[in-house]
């Protein structure tokens, strides 16, 4: 006996041609590797640190961006030269 395969409602057997065995599962490997393929991509990171500043002047917005360079600034050189709690 020969195997039958359903395929699109159709029956068709594993001796109907050997192109056609070879399409298939061409197809199928291909269709396997793009799904994963676009599962890795995953979403890009933002660029962005933290929330947008919403300031009303230019010279709001740059007072708050040092400030936030210096509070960054003083948390890395406290952590940094304080020894580790254990």
């Amino acid at each position: 006996m020969v195997a039958q395969y359903t395929i699109a409602g159709r029956q068709v057997g594993s001796h109907v041609e050997l192109i056609f065995s070879e399409q298939l599962s061409m197809a199928t490997l291909g269709t396997t590797g793009l799904i994963a393929f676009l599962s890795i991509g995953g979403s890009k990171k933002s660029t962005e640190k933290g929330p947008s500043i919403n300031a009303t002047s230019s010279d709001e917005e740059k007072f708050i961006k040092d400030f936030m360079q210096k509070a960054e600034a003083e948390e890395k050189r406290t952590t940094i030269s304080d020894p580790p709690a254990t």
